[in-house]
């Protein structure tokens, strides 16, 4: 299994990673138990900020962003985490999606968590980041994960943590991921974003050299 880990905090350490880290640990556990090998790419969003909002504008993936993008794309399975601001999910985990193809998830078990400073943004993983990788057609697992600052040490996180990586690892598995997108099943690709498939698209025709000024 290969874990890979997004995590939208921008402060450093930020509450954020912490919770992802927590998640991670628990998934890497739970795997061992049922005899799966695992290895974890974590994705701090931070540094590439700059990068994020230059692929919004041009559609084209520089190659600190593209490396990142190529990770999450051998994922098996998924943590997003991300803070909440204005009672809605960071603009950075946001612009990250924004930019990564349509297709690149499909059927991917993923976690979703978030923090905030206060326990009435509870809702917001699945309110918000729940109906993003929908579209993105991701499998998340039914229990998300939250923590305001009260949450902190509490038994309840540790149960939910543990809840969430148990259904994480049964999803990886069972291998859905292989078997949903090996079973005949057609899912017409778009592009969509500058993670991928900028190199599929022929630029030596005229309406292309039209669009480029050239």
């Amino acid at each position: 299994m290969k874990l890979v880990v997004v995590s939208g905090g921008t402060s450093d350490p930020s509450s954020t990673r912490m919770l992802a880290d927590r998640i991670t640990a628990r998934v890497l556990a739970r795997a061992a138990d049922e005899g799966v090998d695992a290895d974890t790419t974590v994705i701090e969003l931070r540094p590439l900020a700059a990068e994020l909002a230059s692929a919004q504008v041009t559609g084209f993936a520089s190659p600190a962003l593209a490396a990142v993008i190529a990770d999450l794309a051998d994922a098996d399975a998924l943590v997003v985490a991300t803070p909440v601001y204005k009672a809605g999910i960071s603009g950075l985990v946001k612009s990250f999606f924004d930019v990564v193809d349509q297709d690149l998830l499909i059927a991917v078990p993923t976690v979703l968590a978030a923090t905030a400073g206060t326990s009435r943004h509870a809702l917001v993983a699945d309110e918000q980041l729940r109906s993003l990788f929908a579209y993105l057609r991701t499998l998340t697992t039914p229990t998300s994960v939250f923590a305001a600052s009260e949450d902190w040490g509490t038994t309840a996180l540790t149960e939910r943590i543990d809840r969430a990586a148990h259904e994480l690892v049964v999803l990886v598995a069972a291998d859905v991921k292989r078997a949903m997108r090996d079973a005949g099943t057609h899912y017409n690709r778009v592009f969509g974003g500058a993670a991928e498939g900028a190199d599929e698209i022929d630029l030596d025709t005229d309406l292309m050299r039209l669009a480029t000024g050239g």
